[in-house]
């Protein structure tokens, strides 16, 4: 009779969600790289850390990112029911709101009984600096945040349903400016160049007020009303509920029709254009090109003002690293103060994409322990504590017995820069060889004098 184990793996086999990835551990020293350049810049910026839940109720995406959005319409992962729970945190939640605003009507953060995983990260951060009345804190809050996003979305290449972003936002009462503008996109080209990229492109425009968006939605409409039946089905649906996503729309068809039509700032009030020459004025004053693209749009209702996208090759039609803008007016939409607000985001995945595995530092072992013989692996398990404990990494085979040559094999596979050989000439002598992986070169020294000798070599 087959054994029950046997039986099982041959019937079941589990794979990973479509859209979703493995970060392997040989990848692992890319992605650290990544974050801990991004902390190091944000931190010269003076953004500081901020982490919020990976699910919101999902009434704070449909009124942040607007009901006729795509993501809200299709690309949403609703998690979870609990209606009890949920009717008991809705009476705290509005009464916090009622004592801090006095209205309980603007929130509308709670839904009677269903959660999302979040699509982005500014709703986010915008409730938590709600909720936790940052804006009696501090003037400006300069945030950031490192983490996984979600999309019920088509996969393909640069485009998972789990993703990862990092993102910056800065909110204060009072805080509109084009110089803040200007200091943000500066900040999100350095990130790029930190993380090695160049040759990417900074693209820029103008939406202007609510009002400037509502003359824009009426000029595009006209514009496109007699070519309506030449768009994809997707973008006749867009056509009455939110005409700006057709003009970044990937279909070849609606592609060309865009391309056919002229803009410039005619939308824009006089204070809106005036706001957006400073923006340029002060983003050229930084010694950055951007180039004026007015079919340039984000597909959320929430971007008012500039709005920008930094756009790299490699990637196919998913060719956005990051992309952010102003918005001015979510933080009060939501029930909170009015207060104004500019942010964007980059896709970890789309960065290593552009960059590439190789452009990255590869963070090799510092050592590896060789033992030849039972007595000596149980001498190595110690020295090898001794190095770790001095902050060098170090590792060894786990199994004694192991012949020289396997060994010296598995350092080379973990990318050892440096061998510490240990067999009974060495453990008579009270010593160890360390051999240097990159030269062949090998010294004698001992075991007092091996933390010494490996922190001079690997300095």
């Amino acid at each position: 009779m087959p054994c029950p184990c046997i039986f099982f793996y041959m019937t079941k086999q589990f794979s990973i969600p479509r859209g979703t990835s493995d970060i392997l551990p040989a990848m692992i020293p890319f992605w650290e790289e990544i974050e801990s350049k991004a902390k190091d810049v944000l931190k010269i910026y003076g953004f500081s850390e901020i982490r919020t839940p990976i699910y919101e109720d999902i009434n704070l995406f449909k009124r942040s990112m607007g009901q006729t959005s795509d993501v809200v319409n299709k690309q949403l992962l609703e998690v979870m029911n609990s209606p009890s729970r949920v009717a008991m945190d809705q009476k705290g939640v509005e009464q916090v709101h009622s004592e801090i605003y006095g209205s309980q009507e603007k929130t509308g953060l709670v839904s009677e009984n269903t959660y999302a995983l979040r699509p982005e990260g500014t709703a986010s951060i915008v409730r938590s600096y709600i909720e936790n009345r940052l804006d009696a804190k501090e003037a400006l809050s300069k945030l950031f945040y490192i983490g996984p996003m979600f999309r019920g979305e088509r996969p393909q290449k640069g485009r998972l349903r789990q993703f990862h972003q990092i993102g910056v936002e800065a909110i204060g009462v009072d805080t509109a400016s084009p110089y803040l503008d200007a200091e943000v996109i500066g900040l999100g080209v350095r990130l790029l160049q930190e993380f090695g990229l160049s040759g990417f492109k900074l693209k820029i425009n103008s939406l202007g007020t609510k009002e400037d968006k509502e003359n824009f939605s009426k000029i595009l409409r006209d514009r496109l009303k007699g070519k309506l039946a030449h768009l994809c089905e997707d973008c006749q649906s867009r056509f009455d509920r939110n005409v700006f996503r057709v003009l970044d729309c990937k279909n070849s068809s609606c592609q060309a029709i865009v391309d056919a039509l002229e803009f410039d700032d005619q939308h824009l009030s006089a204070e809106s254009r005036d706001y957006f020459k400073q923006v340029r004025e002060a983003v050229a004053s930084l010694s950055i090109a951007c180039e004026y693209s007015p079919k340039l749009v984000r597909g959320l209702d929430y971007y008012t003002h500039t709005v920008f996208e930094f756009v790299g090759g490699g990637l196919g039609t998913q060719d956005a690293l990051g992309a952010g803008g102003r918005y001015n007016g979510l933080v009060s939409d939501l029930g909170g103060p009015a207060a104004d607000a500019v942010g964007f985001a980059l896709g970890i995945e789309r960065i290593l994409l552009s960059i590439g595995e190789k452009s990255l530092s590869d963070k090799k072992l510092d050592s590896f322990m060789v033992a030849l013989g039972e007595t000596a692996y149980k001498r190595a398990f110690v020295i090898t504590d001794f190095i770790r404990k001095s902050n060098i990494s170090c590792d060894f085979a786990h199994r004694p017995g192991g012949s020289m040559k396997s060994q010296m094999r598995l350092a080379d596979k973990r990318g050892a820069r440096y061998v510490l050989i240990l067999g009974e000439d060495e453990e008579k002598n009270h010593s160890v060889v360390i051999k240097d992986m990159s030269t062949g070169d090998q010294e004698n020294v001992g075991w007092d004098e091996v933390v010494e000798v490996l922190k001079r070599k690997i300095k």
